[in-house]
């Protein structure tokens, strides 16, 4: 597009942030009919609108050759008569329900009108002016002059006022009543339905802001609840509101909908599925607008919270519905029928004609509408009811993408506040063993490759991509640190636990003593099993690689289980891991950090996993190549270390003669038994953080810290490690930088896992260590005493280095806390 081809002008839309809505006006002739006493000059008027103050006068009573003129006034090369329109529209809304004027005329006036506003907002990207969304700002490119100007004369409060006509007014006929609110006459049905897409067009448009306007007005957010409980309007609300509910600061209270539990009973599969969309806005936590994913603003915000968040009451409120978490593993696991999908790899043929109708935000929904604008007539019917034979790809498509929503909404409501709830639903219900049984031909092979996004066929965006991500969070979010793990294995995997444990002279874990058997899978793999075959054959460049490895380590996650660590030993894991580590090229950043970390979990107290890592690293430039991997990705890496640590101090303490075995023939252990590579380490992990860049993904660099000076403490030589790190400070010219660092991040520790239980619990299964030795070593390290050559003050002083609320004016050399 060349910019030299249009005139650019400035229109200005707003000087304030938008100002809490008031209840929007009822438009009768008697609401129309009042009007304040102001200044009649055109200037002011139109001004005060362009300012999204509230108009003086209504834009009926503006004269037609000034609404006419009004785009020449600003520049615009052509005339698009929009102004005219929003008062046409105005018009024939208040005439619309007024008892003495036929509806028929005025009714049919609004379609043609919205029509031509839909079919304006569509061709906007042809058009460019200059915007500015406050004076005193830089002007900013809009490629929205339709849509701009639309909202500028009033037309979206006219459109939403079209849409509340029923909510404020509602039929007088009560029989009725019974069926739907908004069942008058059709002619509801019609406007209702072009109200919303050309509200749905308009935020495309315009963005958040327009959103953000709209869920200021809670009559409207009813309402469209209510809408879509109505077939005809089901998916253009659903859309609005996922538009408008995923631009609030705020989150949308699902008990301010009374009649939330007979609108949710009364929805089919298909209404079920999309409403998804809708409800998990409703129980998600809430992003920070301002980046604050910091440990250290989060516990700031948890201290200033007066009240647990509204997604965490959302939750228990969805949970509590009779039969909807059933529901949605009953529409998880629905099979595709072969009728349906005979050859999915086959198929791009057939969806290269129904593109068009994909190209909106619930584009796969367009498939259950069929549409005939001439005069606002239209066909809404369910997909199984469509006269025009749609092909099976599409089909199958439809129902990948409904999977998808729906298993998003269980992955938000397992790892939530109702966590232990779900589990036993979705337990009983067979989840697990459902998703196992369409593993292979719905989940993993299912290839639909839409030419929406031809280029890549892994793009995110497609179905069949989405479906594989939301299937493998699934599986991270019901293993984590839950005993339920174990469903995802057959009665075969089960006894094979029960075997290595048995060979291994030691006691079955209770939680698979214990699992109910009829729960689990069903077929000669489950669904662990399936991931690992997975993970081995997937491409090097795949990007479903740290989903996978997500997904298998949360299965080991929580107390370390020697039979679970065997049984995926077995099954060649640890080696492809290694092997992919040393010899692709090119790997992400977020690869590595996963396939470490299932390293970790994976040897973790295992002699048999040191001992299959021997016989692949067997030559000191693989090891050194190995180690280069570990050290230049720290923060990847260091639950890797911190897993060498922990094993190399269980081995001393607990198995001797493994011990001896480890020192002599592993290169890992000779590797970090030495004190120079734990220094080595040490320098790395306390100068990669710090308290103001903490957050849910590094703090396991303090923890895994905190490991070696623990350890160091117990063979009495943490003063020694104490003074090293003083050392490699003055050796770089840089007191403190090291210590100092460390104590901050120390004394966050204190403040935020003493009050975290959970934290606290996760911490000492992983690591085998009473959180009152975590605990102690840290208040050891941060004691308030200069003289202790155990506390970190104590070398801190030595450099002058004193926190100023530590400094002695009378030079007392001891404070004790």
């Amino acid at each position: 597009m060349e910019s030299g081809t249009r005139q650019k002008v400035h229109l200005t839309r707003t000087d304030a942030k938008p100002t809490k809505a008031t209840k929007p006006v009822r438009m009768t002739s008697t609401v129309i009919g009042r009007r304040r006493r102001a200044s009649r000059n055109m200037f002011h008027l139109v001004h005060n609108r362009h300012f999204r103050k509230k108009p003086v006068i209504d834009i009926c009573e503006l004269p037609e050759d000034f609404l006419e003129g009004t785009e020449k006034r600003l520049g615009l090369e052509k005339n698009t008569g929009i102004p005219v329109l929003v008062k046409d529209m105005k018009e024939a809304a208040v005439n619309l329900i007024s008892p003495k004027v036929p509806t028929a005329e005025h009714s049919r006036t609004l379609l043609k009108c919205m029509k031509v506003m839909i079919e304006k907002v569509q061709s906007d990207d042809n058009v460019e002016i200059l915007m500015m969304s406050r004076p005193g700002e830089e002007p900013r490119d809009s490629k929205s002059v339709s849509s701009d100007l639309f909202e500028l004369f009033g037309g979206i409060e006219v459109t939403t006022g079209v849409l509340l006509q029923p909510f404020y007014f509602p039929p007088k006929d009560t029989s009725n009543r019974a069926v739907f609110i908004f069942t008058e006459t059709d002619k509801w049905k019609k406007l209702a339905y072009k109200s919303l897409e050309l509200l749905h067009g308009l935020f495309q448009s315009l963005g958040p802001e327009m959103g953000m306007d709209l869920g200021q007005n809670s009559d409207l957010i009813l309402h469209l609840f209510n809408l879509m409980s109505d077939k005809s309007c089901f998916l253009k609300a659903a859309t609005l509101l996922e538009d408008i509910l995923g631009s609030q600061n705020s989150t949308f209270k699902l008990s301010d909908l009374d009649g939330l539990p007979n609108l949710i009973s009364n929805f089919s599969d298909e209404q079920i599925a999309n409403s998804c969309r809708v409800l998990s806005i409703a129980v998600s936590e809430l992003e920070s607008k301002d980046h604050h994913n910091t440990l250290a603003a989060q516990d700031r915000a948890t201290r200033n919270r007066q009240e647990s968040p509204v997604s965490d009451t959302n939750q228990k409120i969805l949970v509590e519905l009779p039969k909807f978490v059933e529901r949605l593993v009953q529409i998880a696991c629905q099979k595709i029928e072969s009728s349906q999908a005979p050859n999915m790899q086959n198929l791009v043929s057939e969806i290269e004609s129904w593109v068009t109708w994909l190209d909106n935000s619930m584009a796969f929904d367009a498939l259950a509408e069929v549409v005939n604008d001439e005069d606002g007539v239209y066909l809404n019917l369910p997909l199984n009811d469509i006269a025009i034979p749609l092909p099976q790809s599409i089909r199958a498509m439809h129902q990948v993408v409904y999977k998808v929503e729906v298993l998003y909404v269980l992955c938000l409501l397992l790892g939530g506040k109702q966590r232990q709830k779900v589990q036993e639903i979705v337990s009983q219900c067979q989840l697990m063993p459902g998703l196992n049984a369409i593993f292979d031909r719905v989940i993993w092979n299912c290839v639909l490759k839409s030419p929406i996004h031809s280029d890549n066929q892994n793009c995110d965006c497609s179905p069949e991509v989405a479906l594989k991500v939301q299937f493998l969070r699934l599986v991270h979010t019901f293993c984590d640190h839950h005993d339920n793990k174990y469903v995802l294995l057959t009665k075969k995997e089960i006894q094979s636990l029960e075997k290595i444990s048995s060979q291994a002279n030691i006691p079955v874990c209770e939680s698979v003593k214990n699992v109910d058997k009829s729960l689990l899978c069903n077929s000669n793999k489950g669904i662990l099993t399936r991931l690992v075959d997975v993970t081995k054959s997937e491409p090097e460049d795949s990007p479903f690689r740290f989903w996978l490895a997500r997904a298998v380590e949360s299965f080991l996650r929580g107390k370390t289980s020697f039979a679970d660590q065997t049984f995926l030993l077995k099954k060649g894991l640890l080696e492809h891991i290694i092997r992919h580590l040393l010899e692709t090229e090119n790997k992400s950043k977020e690869v590595i950090q996963s396939y470490f970390d299932l390293l970790a979990e994976l040897m973790k107290f295992n002699i048999g996993a040191y001992q299959r890592f021997n016989k692949i690293v067997t030559t000191e430039e693989k090891f050194s190549k190995f180690m280069n991997i570990v050290l230049s990705n720290i923060v990847d890496s260091n639950m890797f270390i911190r897993c060498m640590v922990l094993s190399l101090e269980h081995f001393e303490r607990e198995q001797r003669e493994n011990f001896e075995w480890l020192i002599q023939n592993c290169m890992l252990m000779k590797y970090i038994r030495k004190k120079d590579s734990r220094l080595k380490f040490l320098f790395k992990l306390i100068s990669v953080v710090n308290v103001e860049i903490l957050t849910q993904e590094n703090v396991s660099c303090l923890n895994t810290t905190i490991i070696f000076l623990m350890f160091a403490e117990r063979k009495g030589e943490l003063s020694m490690y104490l003074h090293d790190l003083r050392a490699e400070e003055q050796s770089q010219c840089r007191p403190g930088y090291l210590l100092q660092n460390l104590r901050e991040l120390l004394l966050f520790w204190q403040e935020h896992y003493l009050h975290k239980e959970k934290d606290c619990s996760a911490l000492e299964k992983g690591s085998c260590i009473r959180f009152s030795k975590w605990r102690d070593t840290v208040s050891t390290l941060t004691k308030v005493d200069i003289k202790s050559p155990l506390s970190v003050l104590h070398y801190l002083k030595m450099d002058n280095l004193l926190p100023d609320d530590l400094m002695d004016t009378s030079d007392v050399n001891v404070r004790v806390n």
